[in-house]
This record gives structure tokens, sequence and C-alpha cells, in this order.
């Protein structure tokens, strides 16, 4: 080696870089070493004392100095050999045989002013030779695992489409992705696919023009490593012949790095991003590096493609700036088809077989794994094989079968049974792994868990536990549900909660499972689905007798315990999903513990969106005897949307009779449950045969709902017939929503039949939204007229027009009309049904709520209407006049009206442009001991802080009025404090005060908290508006 090679060689990549790959104790053991190679005859002798206080810069500096040219590097080389650092010694060789071969003496110093720009570099065949032949073989063996060679490529064909995709510029934002996220559940496919990716970018199939270079970094083995640099970890892969990698880091932009199984990472992911690494040569530990990577803080400009399962997207979303996300869903339904015809030789096994699984829809829904589908395929073949009739209904039920399955004795064979404490072992282990999301486990973990390599054995040799054979001490359970279903048997096997001692561990104490939910613990959920389905005494026996152990089913009664406790609480219902927990209910199949576990609770609300849903909820709800109160969003595939689907019609026929089975089921609960009064199914897309099967048990005689609300449930004219012969045929309904639905005139003519009917009881009705015009309102005036016990009818959102108000004023005047509450918001009428109104509120005596609110009422028909509402005979106590196009020149015969009649309690005036002198007329009648009004509302109605005097002078003085909305108003901080004064006073009476605190300055908001201490009685919040349904606003929740 030359000298001028020498000396362009050691700038660019002397010792400073292979220094720097070396952590602090292998720094120390060089620094020994280099010492001893000094004292031999042939070398120059550096301090000691130098070389020992020596940074790595430092350190390469002095061996530069004491050791010209190549000695230095010749030194350096046979103490990394000592170290036994032989990937070290091969790349340093490697590159100065490239620098050698790519730098002549003649153009060495050319080639030391030009740099990294000018070299020449490999053109990666090599590296994608040695990446072709690495994933071939990885290949080979996802092929050999059990899985049919001519399905394994046809999965990868489909894997290859969604791949070219992934990183396609989104046609919503114009922008290309640079960190797409492959996610979905455990076996589904994720590694396949990657390194299927890999393959083919290898063999210059894919990503071709996008990425130069791709790398594959997966958790297994990141893992295992410690201290290194980025550059380190990548080049594990790199051949010598493509020259140094660290000259393709200088275009990250053409680098895409996949990180594979980042749910496997045992990293916490902490580090705050200002101390980030953004040099890819500098040595971190790992963790560091991988957040760097993951943060863009280090080759912001690079790609990543990340698989995770979804239990770990919460965990990866933070780290991310921003991604595209992919879900791998599996295996089609025609996939899993043909997956089952190549798994059994005898093709009437398979045509047995798929057609009990497409009965069963959780086990099919479970087919979409194919190591999950291989399970049920090898659990029904021995049943078969046997005899017995395919059973399994539940996931528990069939891990169950798996896992005795590979105890029994078959072929010859003997598998060793493990003993009480070593399944203990295991099954501590798989719970802890569950819990902290550690899915690998290394020889450390074992023994820490008391696991033996014998122990470890017996577990291997039934392929419960598998090694990796890719990276070495790597140990997994075959599939994530086995590890879930040992982990729910831990808290099951009877000495597990007896014999805690100082090391007891707090994910032991199985409330804490019982306590946690799919949002904040989703890696929870399968494991707490198992041990549910192992509180059923049949599996537990099977379990007992495969393993020769005894378990304890005392979990039992504290999940009732625990059932009881959530009963009894008020807000259970909006704090965990009652779908969940009828899937963990499912699980049991035990009809008795459902019910002593349901008992406690009288509401559920449930959304259920597909077929497993539905029929989880509908086996449950069979069993919730004490409920009184249903609340249900059902969405499931229509029989139309069937018919138009691929599917042949033997299997439309068999989804569509499944379907129905399950709504049956489901719907049966209205006369089975003697308690329920109230049902909602509002957002429902039910089709016609659905709502056929829920009218007939409406009309049940064992039916005691009194409550229904149907909005939104895409219902027409056709249902009202059947709605109308319910109606007619149950005593109990009283109340009934059809808001949003478009029954049009038509329909509303059929539901009058049943108004008018004597056997009709209904006395709460809702139309709002449903299309109705003029012609509908002939059709309800005479209904209303009939009719002795309908008190409440909304007609809201219906284009009635002058025309139908009058028709609705001609019904109020007559006497026999017993109508309290009718609300004609948005209505679509004007000053001219004022008079129509005024002439029936003069002659009704039972009207007590009338809302009128957004319709062009404007000043002149208010004060018609205000002529009759100071009348001594109007009745009325709730006015509603929100969004009436109202200013002050109405505010005087308002004030006229709250003066003269005592009945009237409730008054919103809010959205109309009545300022501040408006305001204050109504005040000073406020003020005025005759007045009654209780409730006033005045948000948007363009008040500033002028206003404020006078409202405070009345809440000092009123001592009836408890609730004003005050939102959307410009009172300003000087009108905040003119208000404060008086709202700290014991004098005012008011209860709630409607004003957005956020809206206000700082010094109005700290005024306003003053208030709330001296003055606890008094809420102030943004929106006060009455929900509940004794009051005025009965039809806005109804």
């Amino acid at each position: 080696m030359t000298d001028s090679l020498s000396s362009s060689f050691f700038p660019d990549f002397g010792l400073l870089l292979y220094l720097e790959e070396l952590n602090k104790e292998e720094l120390n053991k060089f620094k020994l070493l280099l010492r001893n190679a000094t004292m031999e005859p042939e070398h120059c002798q550096i301090p000691w004392a130098e070389v020992k206080k020596a940074k790595r810069e430092d350190l390469a500096n002095l061996m530069n100095r004491y050791y010209p040219g190549e000695q230095a590097w010749d030194v350096a080389l046979k103490i990394f050999g000592k170290m036994n650092l032989k990937d070290l010694c091969e790349r340093a060789k490697a590159e100065i045989n490239w620098t050698t071969q790519s730098m002549g003496p003649e153009d060495a110093r050319a080639g030391e002013a030009q740099g990294d720009q000018e070299a020449v570099l490999g053109d990666g065949t090599e590296y994608r030779s040695r990446i072709k032949e690495k994933f071939c073989i990885m290949w080979d063996k996802e092929c050999l695992l059990g899985e049919p060679k001519d399905f394994c490529h046809e999965i990868a064909q489909k894997g290859q489409e969604l791949l070219e995709h992934l990183f396609d510029v989104d046609v919503k934002t114009g922008e290309q992705p640079q960190t797409v996220v492959l996610q979905g559940a455990a076996g589904v496919g994720k590694t396949t696919l990657v390194r299927k990716a890999m393959l083919d970018w290898a063999q210059g199939n894919l990503y071709q023009q996008r990425f130069a270079y791709v790398f594959y970094l997966n958790a297994r083995e990141i893992n295992q490593l410690r201290e290194r640099s980025f550059v380190q970890m990548i080049s594990k892969d790199w051949p010598s012949t493509e020259g140094p990698i660290e000259r393709i880091m200088s275009q990250p932009s053409s680098l895409l790095f996949i990180i594979d199984s980042f749910d496997e990472l045992n990293f916490a992911f902490e580090e705050p991003e200002f101390a980030l690494c953004e040099d890819w040569t500098q040595v971190h530990p790992v963790s560091f590096l991988m957040s760097s990577l993951l943060r863009k803080v280090m080759l912001p400009e690079s790609s990543l493609l990340v698989t995770t399962r979804l239990t770990a997207c919460k965990k990866l979303e933070p780290l991310l700036k921003s991604q595209r996300s992919v879900e791998l869903l599996g295996m089609s339904e025609d996939a899993r088809e043909e997956y089952i015809y190549q798994f059994f030789e005898d093709k009437k096994w398979a045509l047995q077989v798929f057609g009990s699984l497409r009965n069963s829809e959780m086990l099919f829904s479970l087919c979409k794994v194919p190591l999950v589908c291989r399970v049920i395929c090898t659990c029904l073949e021995q049943q078969m094989e046997k005899g017995v009739t395919l059973t399994c209904k539940t996931t528990t039920a069939l891990f169950t079968c798996y896992i005795s399955s590979l105890f029994t004795p078959a072929d010859g064979s003997c598998p060793s049974l493990p003993n009480q404490t070593q399944l203990r072992s295991l099954c501590h282990l798989a719970a802890k792994g569950v819990w902290t999301m550690t899915y690998v486990f290394y020889r450390e973990n074992l023994r820490k868990h008391g696991l033996t390599k014998c122990d470890v054995t017996i577990f291997l040799d039934v392929n419960i536990l598998q090694k990796d054979t890719e990276y070495e001490n790597c140990y997994v359970f075959t599939h994530l549900h086995i590890q879930e279903f040992f982990a729910a048997m831990f808290y099951i096997l009877k000495d597990s909660m007896e014999t805690r001692n100082l090391f007891f561990q707090s994910f032991e104490d199985v409330k804490l499972l019982f306590e946690s939910n799919s949002y904040k613990d989703p890696h929870l959920m399968q494991m707490k689905c198992f041990l549910f389905g192992l509180l059923n005494e049949g599996l537990v026996k099977q379990l007992e007798d495969t393993f020769n152990c005894k378990m304890s089913l005392g979990v039992k009664w504290k999940i009732l315990q625990w059932m009881e406790i959530l009963g009894n609480s008020d807000c259970f219902p909006s704090q965990l999903g009652f779908l969940e927990l009828f899937h963990y209910l499912y699980e049991t199949q035990d009809e008795g513990f459902i019910s002593q576990a349901m008992r406690y609770f009288r509401k559920v609300v449930i959304n259920i969106h597909g077929k497993i849903h539905l029929l989880v909820s509908s086996f449950c709800l069979k069993h919730c005897q004490s409920l009184q109160t249903i609340k249900l969003s059902v969405t499931v595939e229509s029989e139309r949307k069937m018919l138009n689907s691929s599917h042949s019609a033997e299997t439309w026929q068999r989804d569509f009779g499944r379907i129905t089975h399950y709504w049956q089921d489901l719907c049966s609960v209205l006369h089975t449950n003697e308690q329920l009064r109230e049902l909602d199914l509002c957002h429902s897309n039910l089709d016609k045969l659905a709502m056929k099967t829920f009218y007939q048990e409406l009309r049940h005689p064992n039916c005691k709902l009194q409550k229904l609300r149907l909005e939104s449930c895409d219902l027409t004219t056709v249902c009202c017939l059947d709605i109308s012969k319910a109606l007619v045929r149950s005593q109990s309904l009283i109340f009934l929503n059809l808001s949003t639905n478009n029954l049009l005139d038509d329909g509303v003519k059929l539901l009058c039949e049943a108004l008018r009917h004597p056997k009709c009881y209904l006395e709460r009705l809702s139309l709002e939204s449903c299309g109705l015009t003029v012609a509908g309102c002939e059709d309800l005036s005479s209904a209303l007229i009939s009719n002795k016990r309908l008190t409440h009818l909304c007609l809201a959102d219906n284009n009635l027009g002058d025309g139908g108000v009058k028709l609705m004023s001609d019904a109020l005047k007559h006497p026999q009309c017993t109508l309290q509450s009718l609300v004609l918001r948005r209505c679509h009428f004007t000053a001219l049904s004022s008079e129509h109104l005024s002439s029936s509120l003069l002659h009704n005596k039972s009207l007590t709520h009338l809302d009128l609110g957004s319709n062009q009422l404007q000043d002149d028909g208010v004060k018609l209407l205000c002529d009759v509402f100071r009348h001594p005979s109007c009745n009325l106590q709730d006015l509603e006049l929100m969004g009436c196009v109202l200013t002050s020149a109405c505010c005087l015969d308002l004030s006229s009206a709250i003066l003269n009649n005592p009945n009237l309690r409730s008054l919103y005036l809010g959205n109309n442009d009545l300022q501040d002198d408006g305001v204050k007329i109504l005040f000073e009648a406020l003020r005025h001991p005759n007045c009654n009004i209780q409730r006033l509302r005045l948000e948007y109605c363009g008040l500033t802080s002028l206003c404020c005097q006078d409202l405070s002078s009345t809440l000092s003085s009123n001592q009836r009025l408890i609730k004003i909305n005050l939102t959307q108003n410009t009172l300003g901080c000087e009108g905040i404090m003119k208000l404060c004064e008086v709202l700290k006073s014991p004098e005012c009476k008011l209860q709630v005060l409607g004003l957005c605190k956020e809206a206000l300055d700082e010094e109005a908001q700290k005024l306003l908290e003053a208030v709330g201490v001296s003055n606890p009685h008094l809420v102030i919040k943004h929106d006060c508006n009455d929900h509940n349904e004794e009051d005025d606003s009965w039809w806005r929740c109804f």
C-alpha cells in the first residue's frame, strides 16, 4: 500500500470510523492489546498514558502519527483479529481492496479531492444477489410450513398486487407516503408479504424506479443487539464487493427500510425527540436508533415499511409523523374455501367441513389466518376420524380441542406430558408476555420462569413452542392465540392463585384483567376471551383430563362479583362496550352463567356491525332477563346487497338464513323478557324481512314494550301498515319515534288509521323529517280530533306550509283534541299562520307547549300571537320562537304577554336579532312580580355589555328565573364583571347560566371561576339546553 493511498484512505475511511463501531468495553480491550502490540520489537511504542486517556478520535490520530502509512492499518487489523471481530476485519479488508482497485497512485490526489461524490460504486448487483439467495430460502420455508404450495404462491400473487401500490401517490392529497404501516392480526401474513417484497425487489420485479436499495430489519434480530451504529445494523447482508455501505447513505430518498414485527420490539420508545440521533455513524443503543429512524430524526428522507399486529398500533402511532395505514385482512371467503379443499384429500370430508364452518360464523372468521385455518381443519379432521359430530362453536372450544390433540397419542407416538409445575411455568410465561406485549422469548426469559432446557423440549416436541431457525436463542409460541390460551389457563390452574409469595406480580391479579377494555388494552382482549371460555365446565374437564391436573373455577365467582359492580354503576354503558362483554359471555356457552352475570343490568347499548356481532348479541340478550332498556344500532348486510354480491346462490342462501335466524333470536327478546320497556333501533339499516320479523314480535301478546325509537331506519310508506297493526295490537306502547324516515303522506295516512282506532294507546309520536306536506296534515287533523290519548306530536322539519298549519290549527280548536305539546319547528310557514294559531290557542284548553322555531313569523306574526298569549284563557306554559326573524320591535308585545300570562314558564327567543334595546324591555317585564318565567334562552341575540346592567338588576329582583342562556353574545369583560357582582349574591336564585367561558378573555374567566367558588349552586356551562323527556324539549331526545 503506497503512502499516497494511505493518506487518501485514512482521512476518508480511517481508524476513526472503525473505532466508533466499538462499544466502551471493546474500546478498552483494543487499547490493552495496542499496548501489548507496541512492546513488540518492530513497532514504535506509543506512550501508555496517552493511549489510556485517549478518546476514539485521539486514538486514531496517535496511531496515524506513530505508524505512518499502512503500518497503522496493519496493527489495527491484527488487534481486530485478536478480539474476534471477524465482521469488522472482513469489511476493512474489503474496503482496502476496493480502494486499491478504484484509485491508482497516479490519481490518488484527484480521488482525495473529489471525495465521495466521484467514487466508483458497486452497482448493487452483489447485494441483490445476496438478498435473493437469502429470501429465496425464507420463502421456501414459508411454503414448507404445512401450507399447500400452489395455495402459497396464489396468496403471494395477491400480496404482490397490494405491495405494488403501497407507495402510490395519494389521489386526495397528491402526496407520496414516506411511511407505510402494514397492520393485521397475528399470522395473517405480514412477515410473509414483506419478505416477498425483499425477494421481488432483489429479482427486479418491485420498486425498481422507486428504491435503489431496500433493507430488512427484523425485530427478533434487533432485540438481541446492544450498542452499535445504524450503518452497522444494516451491514449484515452487505457484500464487500459493493464498496463501503456508507456511500449509499448520501441519497436517503432512494432507500427503503422494512421494519418487520414492530410489535415484537422490546423497547419502550420513551426517549424525548430532542435527544434522538441524526448521525447514522454514531454508536448508540439499538432502541435509540430505532426510535430515531421511526420518528424521522435519522434519515428523514428515507422511506419506511413497518409491519405490526393490530394490538400494537396504539404504541406505534405516536412515533410516526404521518403514515399510510393498510390492513391485511387475511384470506377471503373464496381463499378459505380453496384452502380447506386443498387440506383434505377426501373431497367429501372437505365439503362437510366447509359446510360446518360456514354455519359457524366465529370459526369461519378465524379461518382468515392460514395457520389458524390449519388448526381448525386439524381439529375437525380428528373429530371426523373418531366419528364425532363436528362441534367447536367458540374460539376457546377450538383451541382446547387442538391443544388436547397435541398431547394425545397417535400413530404409535406418545408425547411427553408436562407436570403441573412445568405447565404453570409455561402459563406464567405466556401471561406475562401477553401483559407486556412480549411475544419473542430468549433463554434468559425461559430461565426466569423456571423453564429448563428439558421443560422447553416438551413443548417444542408438540409444537406449542417453536425455536426460530433464523435467529439464535429465539423462542415463540407457534401462534399468538396459543400464547393467549395458555395465558388464560394461568388464572384457572388450581395452584396459581394459591401459591402467592413475595415475588407476586401485579398481572397475576385477575381483577386487573377484568378491568381492562379493548380501547386501553387491546392486546389483552383475546386472553380475556379465552378466560371466559374456560369457565365452561366441559372444556375445563377436557383440559384436566389432557394434562392430568386440577383446575379451579373459583374465578367464575370473582367475575360475577365484578359484573355486579358494573351492573350497579350508573356510568357503565358509556364506559365499556356491551358488545365486547357479549363476546366474552358468548365464549362461555353457559346460559345459566350469562343469566347470572347479566341480572344486575337494566340497560344495554350495542352497535352491531356484521354477522358475528349479531350472533353474540342475539345469544346473550336472550338470557338478559332484567333488562328494561335496549339500545341497538344494527348494520348488517341486507338482502338486496347479498343478491348483488358475487357469492353463489348456495352461499347467499346460507348467509341469509343465518342472519335471519340470529335476528329472529334477537327479536324474540321482545316477548321473552317481561321487564323490557324501551327499545331504540335508531340508525339501523333493516330490510323488509327483518322489519317484518320485528313487527311480528312487537304484536306478540307478551310484549310489554312502552317506548320504541325507529329514527333513521330507512323506513318507507310500506312499513307503516305493519306499524299501524302493531299500534292497534299493543296495549303497552305509548312512545313512538319515526323521525327521519321517508314515510311520506301515504305512510302517515296508514298511521292515522291506527291513531283513530279505540285500541291505540299511543301518547307521544314524533314524525320529524318524514316528508309530510299539507296532504298529510288532513289525516293528522282528523286523527287528533278522534284520538283521546295522543298528547305529544312532533312534526318538525316537514314542508307543511301555511296550509298545513291551518289544518293543524283547526284540530286544536276542536274540544275533543287532547294534545298538550305540538312541535312545528322548520315547517316552512309564515306570519299568515299566526292568525290561525291565535284562533286555535284561544279555544284549546290542553296545549301547554308550542314550538314554532325556525319559521318566518317575523315581528308581525309574533304580535298576533301575543294578543292571544295575553288572554287569561291561554294555558300555554312553554313557548319556543327560536330563529323566527324577530327584532327588538316585537319585545314590547312579548313583555306584555309575560306580564299578563301567569301560566308562561319558558320562553325561547334565541337566534333572533333582539339586541340590547329589545332585551332591556324583556328584562323590565321579568322584574315585575307578576312574571313567572323560569327559563329564558337568548343565545345569538346580538347582545353586548350594554344590557348587562339591566340583566344584573333582573337577576337580583327575580326570584323565579332559574335558567338563562346567553351563549354566542359579545358581553365582554365589562359585561361579565357586572353580572358576576349579582351572581355572587345570595339574592340571585339562578341555577344554570349558559356562557362559553373559553370564548372570554382571561380576566373574565377568572371572574366566573370566583363566582363558582362563592355560589356553588350555580352551574355555568356552554350547553345548557334541556335534554330530558319531562321538559318542553321532549322531542329532541325522543
